[in-house]
């Protein structure tokens, strides 16, 4: 990821004004043309077959023709054809704004205030542009006026709406900022300040709650840029730094962000760094840092579709001319390093404090999210990239070359399902050798006693839920310890050695995880012997050694074990769109794995 080189900014700039002429030569032929149809002239969405308002699908097409049309550089600068469209897509988005000024996005979240934070962020910029533009072109002016209206009928909703999302905070102070610049009202000002009294919710090490490395971080980091500029709060710029300072670390080589351990639904999904682009250069241009400009700068290469509305490249180089006006120094971007993120992050003692927060660690239509802050290691070196993680479902994974093993997940009968690793230690300094290990309790619910029983449980019909069950005393609990400790022998070789004494007779699956785009080789004996159809994605790996190959690249593991066979514990279901190894042990065990890199 050594990508040092200056860019040329007007090349940069070309690049991106003939991404928008493409993407808008793309869109238009979606747009739908029935003027008996509530959803006439909305951009058909391709998942669901319709025009969607929400921030992704017929607002975001919006951006990119607003900026193709207001852009003198541009094929489509002035184009009646495209200006008519547009004006038929602002006429769709009143349509599809309800009297109490939101938007429902299609997939879930109806009369959503977040979802039309995100709108508003994203469409209250491309309005500056096509209100400039309308001074000098009177056509322009009715669709301009259309997309206005729409903006100041969300007012109420900003001013009153909630969220379910961390991020969602982030997106509502933007919105409520930016109506603000519109259409100046103290109480818009008055219910940011209330979002963002909440503080931030950033590690020292700049991990968000959600650990969605490929789309939240970048929500919020968007979002509070927009936030503190509109508000002039530099203070918030600095969560922003960190977190992309952050991000310089969780790239791999091919440039797919680690989502391996994420919260939301980028886990474990490929995604690269196009959603940071802009970011990524607006805070290059902002603090003239030589890394963030070299981090736009590998983002703008995986620039292949149109983002979310609120995230538009060719609007910002519009609105934000300085983008343009680049003569920052590059910086290499790191190749080599090891580190735990979050290591000093006082996640124990945190969460010993939310017993007192009154929340019983509920939250309607949201989750808590305490695996937050959770030690993260990363490992790079050149082409090799390792990441060890605690409180998820994989505790391993690594890249090398275009060979993917995706996650390493462990599966125990005891819960049943799989064990997440809830701590993560280095176990020596100075050397890459690692421990993680969980601990789980379970036990039997006992008798409630009399004098806390309910009056229905002395009537002729007693319903299970009106009991007491908190009043019920653990009996005969056990406790299920499993320790894992990963080993750098060398930069090509590591050992994984998974280990579980108690209690005993507990079936237990070791799942590696790759890429389907590989194949296992198996070079001596009879390949039956060594790997076994279990389901349709997964294969026991019963002995001996087996090579994971994907090109020249390769990952050669030992050994396999087959203790048991069992294709899954409880209800455990193995990814499609991957090619799983199965090991399967019964406790007590000590198994060791060797992983040796081409």
């Amino acid at each position: 990821m050594n990508r040092s080189s200056n860019v040329n900014t007007d090349s940069m700039y070309a690049t991106i004004v003939q991404l928008n002429d493409r993407w808008t030569e793309e869109t238009l032929p979606r747009q739908l043309n029935d003027a008996g149809s509530k959803y006439d002239g909305g951009v058909i969405d391709p998942a669901c077959g319709i025009p969607l308002p929400n921030h992704n699908a017929t607002p975001s097409v919006m951006a990119v023709w607003a900026a193709s049309l207001v852009n003198p550089d541009s094929r489509y600068y002035r184009d009646a054809g495209l200006l008519e469209s547009l004006d038929r897509a602002s006429a769709y988005m009143l349509k599809q704004q309800h009297a109490d000024g939101t938007i429902s996005p299609g997939w879930t979240n109806y009369h959503s205030p977040p979802d039309t934070g995100f709108i508003v962020a994203g469409m209250a910029q491309f309005y500056r542009l096509l209100a400039a533009e309308a001074e000098a072109w009177e056509p322009l002016q009715p669709t301009a006026a259309k997309v206005r209206l729409f903006l100041e009928r969300t007012v109420p909703a900003m001013l009153t709406g909630g969220c379910h999302t961390p991020n969602h905070r982030w997106v509502m102070t933007a919105a409520l900022a930016s109506l603000h610049e519109l259409f100046p009202n103290a109480a818009l000002l008055d219910r940011s300040e209330a979002w963002l009294a909440e503080g931030m919710d950033i590690t020292e090490d700049g991990e968000w709650t959600e650990r969605s490395n490929g789309i939240y971080n970048a929500v919020s980091d968007i979002m509070l840029y927009h936030t503190a500029r509109l508000l002039k709060r530099p203070e918030l710029l600095e969560p922003v730094r960190s977190n992309l300072r952050m991000m310089l670390y969780l790239v791999h080589p091919s440039g797919e962000i680690v989502t391996d351990y994420s919260g939301r639904q980028d886990f474990g999904k490929i995604h690269h760094l196009s959603n940071y682009f802009l970011i990524y250069r607006l805070m290059a241009s902002h603090d003239n840092d030589p890394q963030f400009a070299s981090m736009a700068d590998y983002a703008a290469r995986t620039l292949e579709q149109p983002g979310g509305v609120y995230n538009n490249e060719a609007v910002a180089y519009r609105l934000f001319p300085e983008l343009r006006q680049d003569e920052i120094e590059r910086a290499p971007l790191p190749e080599q390093y090891e580190f735990i993120l979050n290591a000093t992050y006082p996640a124990e003692q945190l969460l010993a404090q939310a017993q007192q927060a009154g929340h019983q660690f509920r939250i309607q239509h949201s989750r808590m999210h305490t695996e937050f802050g959770a030690p993260v290691v990363r490992y790079r070196d050149g082409e090799t990239s390792i990441t060890m993680m605690s409180e998820t479902s994989s505790f391993f994974s690594l890249r090398h070359g275009k060979a993917r093993l995706l996650g390493v997940q462990l599966s125990s009968s005891f819960s049943p399902g799989i064990v997440p690793m809830q701590r993560l230690i280095r176990t020596e300094q100075g050397t890459s050798s690692y421990r993680l290990y969980a601990e789980v309790d379970k036990g039997y619910n006992g008798t409630i006693p009399a004098e806390l029983l309910p009056e229905s449980s002395r009537s002729e019909m007693s319903p299970w839920y009106l009991l007491p069950h908190q009043h019920r005393p653990m009996t005969h609990s056990q406790t299920h310890r499993v320790q894992v400790d990963v080993q750098g022998v060398d930069h090509l070789t590591w050992q994984v050695r998974v280990s579980s004494d108690s209690p005993e007779d507990v079936f237990t699956q070791i799942a590696f995880i790759f890429g389907e785009e590989g194949q296992f080789v198996v070079e001596a004996g009879d390949k039956e012997s060594v790997l076994q159809q279990a389901a349709p994605h997964a294969q026991f790996w019963k002995q001996g050694c087996v090579r994971y190959q994907v090109g020249e690249d390769r990952i050669e593991l030992e050994a396999g074990a087959h203790e048991h066979t069992l294709t899954g514990v409880r209800d455990i279901q193995h990814p499609s769109g991957a090619s799983s190894l199965l090991v399967n042990l019964i406790t007590p065990f000590e198994h060791t794995f060797t992983l040796r890199l081409s």
